[in-house]
């Protein structure tokens, strides 16, 4: 009994400093932001230090801006996750042949993944420059478009302008998910599926897309979360314009919070993202759960 007391305080021991990090980090902030949501802070308004109750959430709710920012949310959120998905693993089956060049090809598919956000930002903002981009010069030389576009200036064009340049960084992640749940599949299987008569689409259908179901739910529930998150890749390439037609609702935050000086209504939308992704993060472990069931 004494044995086993001594080495649970030894354990607790080990634990207390990464506690209290977490508590200081993760615990502390959380709570912070809670009361800045239901009390006044805002340093610019009258009834500042008041408690507000639920009045910033009934407010934040009831704003067709906040509506309006969640739609283009979702719609970067949605489509970036699709494409990444999609492309990860045309990509991933591609390189999971036998042909000369591929080993050079997979170690380097990895190159635009680790290329650091900020860095793929001012890439991309560069190339689509409506004056000297070589997005234009491009188009331009295959006749495509008669004339420079200001690609990021349109609203028309800029979150399809941020949606490629995140797909392009964020793709060779799903393309190496997807690549080690092929390299899992006995090759055996595609032989005596060739022997009677199936066409490559009918094995991929019927072999290949069941054995990565799993990684691909994975994938798919991992980039929803980051992505409803993201926002320094619209900070970087649009500052939410032009018009505010990339405005999501973490930028939208950070606008609340450092130029508006808002911090209740920022904290208030912080606390609505945080549900979102807690919520989805449920679908995640319940989804998990499921397939491990199956």
């Amino acid at each position: 009994m004494q044995l086993r007391r001594k080495e649970e305080r030894y354990a607790a021991g080990l634990l207390a400093p990464s506690m209290v990090i977490v508590f200081g980090v993760i615990i502390i902030p959380i709570i912070t932001t809670f009361i800045y949501s239901v009390v006044n802070i805002d340093p610019l308004s009258s009834h500042q230090g008041e408690f507000a109750g639920l009045s910033f959430y009934i407010k934040t709710l009831t704003s067709q801006v906040f509506w309006q920012d969640l739609g283009r949310t979702l719609y970067f959120t949605c489509v970036s996750t699709a494409l990444e998905t999609f492309l990860g693993l045309m990509i991933a089956v591609l390189l999971n042949r036998k042909f000369p060049g591929v080993s050079f090809l997979r170690s380097i598919i990895i190159i635009p993944w680790a290329i650091p956000t900020v860095v793929n930002g001012a890439l991309w903002k560069l190339m689509l420059n409506g004056e000297y981009g070589v997005i234009n010069a491009i188009l331009q030389r295959l006749h495509i478009i008669d004339q420079y576009q200001s690609w990021l200036g349109n609203p028309k064009t800029a979150m399809i302008c941020i949606i490629i340049a995140d797909t392009w960084k964020m793709t060779p992640l799903a393309v190496i998910f997807f690549l080690a749940a092929l390299q899992g599949i006995d090759e055996s299987i595609y032989e005596a599926a060739r022997v009677d008569g199936a066409s490559a689409f009918k094995s991929f259908r019927a072999i290949t897309l069941p054995a990565v179901r799993p990684t691909m739910m994975v994938i798919i529930v991992m980039r929803t979360v980051e992505k409803f998150k993201a926002f320094d890749i619209f900070y970087l390439m649009t500052r939410g314009g032009p018009a505010d037609s990339t405005k999501t609702l973490m930028y939208d935050t950070y606008l609340q919070a450092f130029t508006n000086l808002n911090y209740s209504e920022a904290a208030t939308l912080a606390y609505l993202i945080a549900m979102v992704v807690a919520g989805l993060t449920l679908v995640y472990v319940k989804l998990m759960r499921r397939e491990g069931e199956q």
